[in-house]
């Protein structure tokens, strides 16, 4: 796969600090070699550069006139979750998740991106958030297979970078377990920073599982449509205000009864897990038919696809939404 197209132009010589504004040398660079070496370099020489981009970066409303989204979701990483299917570490290759996320944001429909702060800095700094939307990971402590899972703290953004840094909300995993002690930290600073972003004006995008363990002691999510319901009873509730809370959802059984359950504008993810690709669009296209549902926030489903063909997987998701 490649990334070539993804943006025009190209940074041709690369030596020492770089001599450019960062507007002026990340505005129009491919995923190239040359481009990732430019990259490197600006971390080094000019950490402030990725202050200044973000400070410079062209802005858009949350939703566009059709009123639905399409977000690539890239914040698995940071919570050491790097299989995709059978690849265990499918995601551990910065520079072809970054030429990956290229292609993506290439495509006029994809609305923006969600990630953690690493990543998004990488896609200011090559140009590619112009005019898109920048929702922040928020708590990625709790770590794929760690004793502490549960206890899920905020090691991501938190409302006051979220908000110096112009991005456009704050998404957090709220996963639910009664039989975990760890839960009531997560919801409490879930419903926190709830009312943070709330007050900030910024969306706050929550994503909610009813939990548990097997016997191996791996987290298990329970999709039955009534633990998803009760989820989203709980995440709808979290903070002093509900006015910018958004909902990121499985598709499940009966998702017009999850969709009863709340009156939350809410965004389908993709999964990364067993079915084809076309499976997985099939299921979000008659997910998008039930009122309420906004859009999708896809991540390993899209950049990943069985067949490795990102901008197709773009493509087939997208004309869901046109």
């Amino acid at each position: 796969m490649s990334a070539a197209g993804a943006r025009q132009g190209r940074r041709d010589e690369v030596a020492g600090p770089p001599s450019k504004a960062p507007s002026e040398q990340w505005g129009t660079v491919s995923a190239s070699t040359d481009a990732f070496a430019a990259l490197r370099d600006t971390r080094a020489f000019d950490p402030g550069a990725v202050a200044r981009v973000a400070a410079a970066r062209t802005r858009r409303p949350l939703l566009a006139p059709g009123g639905s989204l399409l977000i690539v979701a890239a914040d698995h990483p940071a919570r050491a979750a790097l299989s995709v299917g059978t690849r265990p570490d499918a995601m551990a290759d910065r520079y072809s998740l970054l030429e990956r996320l290229q292609v993506c944001l290439a495509h006029p429909r994809v609305d923006g991106v969600l990630a953690t702060a690493d990543l998004i800095d990488d896609l200011l700094l090559l140009g590619a958030l112009e005019g898109r939307l920048a929702i922040g990971s928020m708590n990625r402590g709790g770590l794929a297979g760690s004793v502490f899972e549960m206890d899920d703290k905020i090691t991501g953004y938190d409302v006051a970078s979220l908000t110096e840094q112009r991005l456009d909300g704050g998404k957090m995993l709220c996963r639910i377990d009664p039989a975990d002690p760890g839960t009531v930290n997560t919801l409490q600073t879930a419903g926190q920073t709830v009312t943070g972003l709330a007050a900030a004006g910024l969306m706050a995008m929550i994503e909610p599982f009813w939990s548990g363990r097997d016997s191996a002691g791996r987290v298990v999510y329970d999709l039955s449509p009534a633990a998803v319901i009760r989820s989203v009873a709980v995440a709808a509730g979290l903070g002093a205000s509900s006015a910018h809370t958004w909902l990121k959802l499985p598709v499940v059984k009966d998702m017009a009864a999850v969709m009863a359950a709340t009156t939350l504008p809410t965004v389908i993810l993709g999964g990364g897990g067993a079915g084809s690709t076309q499976e997985k669009v099939d299921s979000w296209g008659r997910a998008l038919e039930l009122p309420g549902v906004r859009g999708l926030v896809v991540g390993r489903a899209l950049l990943y696809p069985d067949d490795d063909d990102v901008a197709g997987a773009v493509a087939a998701a997208a004309a869901l939404l046109s």
